[in-house]
């Protein structure tokens, strides 16, 4: 099994993608952090790389996604209630992302999503598994 994840996401500007995802909370190791990628910790183990498009692009064959116009993947973040759900949505808001859809509300789970700069689309959700009803 693997040991860490290390999510890579392409961003146009480096230094408005650190700031965005600091106003969030986020911290980044600055050990792997230079004018073409910053190491965003999101968990113990759990690591966005944010990479400049040019230097993201010595990695692929293929063409970037345009994150504004198509959803290649979407990033889910598992909180420990809903009141940070919604706290870390009001400061993704604050710092300029955009919030492309209604909350979902389960009873049991509740998540919203927002998009960052770039257009990546980040849910963040909370789950309480003993509510969850029985299949």
């Amino acid at each position: 099994m693997a040991k860490q994840i290390f999510v890579n996401l392409p961003v146009k500007d480096l230094k408005k993608a650190i700031d965005f995802f600091t106003k969030l909370g986020f911290t980044f190791n600055p050990e792997f952090t230079d004018q073409n990628a910053t190491c965003m910790i999101i968990g113990e183990n759990i690591f966005a790389m944010l990479l400049v498009e040019k230097f993201f692009k010595t990695f692929i064959q293929k063409e970037i996604c345009d994150a504004k116009k198509s959803t290649e993947v979407l990033l889910a973040l598992s909180v420990e209630s809903r009141t940070k759900v919604d706290e870390l949505m009001t400061w993704a808001i604050n710092a300029g992302g955009r919030e492309p859809r209604a909350p979902q509300d389960y009873g049991w789970m509740y998540g919203r999503a927002f998009e960052d700069l770039d257009g990546h689309i980040w849910e963040v959700f909370f789950m309480d598994e003993t509510s969850k009803p029985k299949r």
